[in-house]
């Protein structure tokens, strides 16, 4: 029996198929225009996506600000898409709280900035929602020790939180090893935790990675192009559906 099936709280109760899908590919709303946030939803949504990406950063622990807790509570009243909000702040609870108020589904937050990394990761599970936490690239993946069964997912960042944007920063060279890393814990240790990537994920990256090494793939700039959206929404439903063609066929 899975470990995890010993410690299930309340958010393994929530009626969510959205995150037992393989190949979970999420667009990452800040790659949009965001002076018309409602279409943009509404393009995401047409395009076969469950779940929209928001990334909630404090101006501190990354030099952007590119989306504020007003108006994600305004965007969930236009649209039915899941919420996976990553949450990058020097302080959590503001956030976190405000965030379980307005109705996410999943939710993660940086180890490098949490002092009580098992009690937050609690509390939001103990709300109903799935909780996980995220790791810079050079974190180390022995943070994970002793919370990961806590963990509905991990989100690995392959670039510098905030700045992918740039187009200056690429995924670091031990990106692969450190997905390939995390899965072998995960899997040695019996988990269903999700594994997500963040930062430059490129289709080539989506085709290679999925679906037996991750699970969730936030798709941003590389894939998907601010002036022409619904091109890459398009090609990104078309890789989903080969890749889970040849998962069905056993290719």
């Amino acid at each position: 029996m899975p470990i995890r099936s010993l410690m299930k709280t309340s958010s393994d109760s929530i009626v969510n198929t959205v995150w037992r899908k393989s190949c979970l590919i999420v667009p990452s709303l800040i790659t949009f225009d965001l002076s018309n946030l409602e279409l943009q939803t509404r393009r995401i949504a047409e395009s076969e996506c469950d779940a929209v990406h928001l990334d909630v950063i404090d101006g501190q622990f990354s030099p952007s600000m590119p989306l504020g807790i007003e108006t994600i509570a305004h965007l969930r009243k236009k649209t039915d898409l899941a919420f996976d909000v990553h949450v990058m702040a020097v302080k959590h609870d503001y956030f976190v709280d405000a965030l379980l108020d307005i109705g996410v589904a999943q939710l993660t937050f940086h180890v490098e900035t949490e002092a009580h990394i098992d009690r937050m990761l609690n509390r939001i599970r103990s709300a109903g929602v799935r909780a996980g936490v995220a790791l810079k690239p050079a974190t180390p993946l022995t943070t994970l020790e002793y919370v990961i069964e806590t963990c509905d997912t991990v989100l690995l960042m392959l670039t510098n939180p905030g700045y992918s944007g740039t187009g200056n920063e690429f995924p670091v060279p031990y990106a692969e090893r450190k997905i390939a890393a995390l899965r072998e814990m995960i899997d040695a240790r019996g988990l269903d935790t999700s594994i997500e990537i963040d930062g430059r994920v490129s289709k080539a990256m989506i085709a290679k990675f999925a679906p037996a090494m991750v699970d969730q793939f936030v798709a941003g700039s590389v894939c998907i192009s601010r002036v022409e959206p619904t091109t890459g929404l398009g090609e990104l439903a078309d890789l989903r559906r080969a890749i889970l063609g040849a998962q069905s066929s056993g290719v």
